[in-house]
């Protein structure tokens, strides 16, 4: 989901796979993380922006209002806002990420249930690829019991190339990822919540599938399936059970 934050070194990066840049040809699926294995609209979002314009406050010693203001205009220009800062205000990537997301995501998430059997009945490997910090990710992830389903985690930290942030929708980060877990794009499909992103992987030659929530934030005007959306499902369960199986 596209939320306002952001990232870290390559050096930093808290990754765990069994399997990356061998040549498999398994399918390989790319999840993304709030609004699609989770209802972040429900309580974490407001909790999120929240958090965000706090530390944005504290980061640069501004009033709430500047901060705000600050916070969305360098998220609708960079993707992110932890990228303005650092460009801009050269605040410390990591320590933000910590501030901004410093909640305890437990009492927050709901999804649906039995999500791990689900996903163990998906043919394939699961990747999470997730514009949110790799803590928060984790986080939810093992509040949904869910973190072993996922070969690898790959978080905002991980999303930078040539010295440069690439968070989705960048089609050169999806092609970086695909190297490095050894799968060709002809293989690979984006679960997502975010238009936006999932026309940034059909740019690289991924597959795509897009959960569609109408109550979501992101869903505005997204009354059709585009074409670059290959399967458009209400619930990640519909595409888990093969409800709405995507053909080919």
């Amino acid at each position: 989901m596209q939320v306002q934050r952001h990232l870290l070194r390559p050096a930093a990066r808290q990754r765990r796979s069994r399997r990356i840049a061998t040549g498999v040809s398994d399918r390989l699926w790319l999840f993304d993380l709030d609004n699609t294995l989770h209802d972040t609209s429900y309580a974490i979002f407001p909790r999120i922006d929240q958090g965000m314009t706090t530390a944005v406050a504290e980061s640069l010693g501004v009033d709430i209002d500047t901060a705000n203001r600050l916070r969305a205009q360098y998220w609708r220009r960079y993707g992110a806002t932890v990228i303005g800062l650092v460009r801009h205000h050269g605040v410390d990537a990591n320590a933000f990420l910590r501030l901004s997301h410093d909640f305890d995501v437990g009492p927050l998430v709901r999804a649906e249930t039995g999500l791990a059997a689900k996903l163990r009945q998906l043919p394939g490997r699961k990747v999470l690829l997730t514009n949110a910090p790799i803590h928060y990710a984790r986080a939810v992830l093992r509040r949904l019991g869910i973190l072993r389903q996922f070969d690898s985690l790959w978080a905002i930290e991980h999303m930078r190339l040539h010295g440069e942030f690439r968070p989705k929708p960048s089609p050169a980060l999806l092609r970086y990822v695909l190297a490095r877990e050894g799968v060709p794009a002809a293989r690979a499909v984006l679960v997502e919540d975010t238009l936006p992103n999932l026309r940034g992987a059909r740019k690289a030659g991924l597959r795509t599938v897009h959960v569609y929530h109408p109550g979501t934030p992101f869903a505005r005007g997204a009354n059709h399936r585009p074409a670059y959306v290959d399967l458009r499902v209400n619930s990640v369960s519909d595409l888990l059970l093969r409800r709405r199986p995507l053909r080919g």
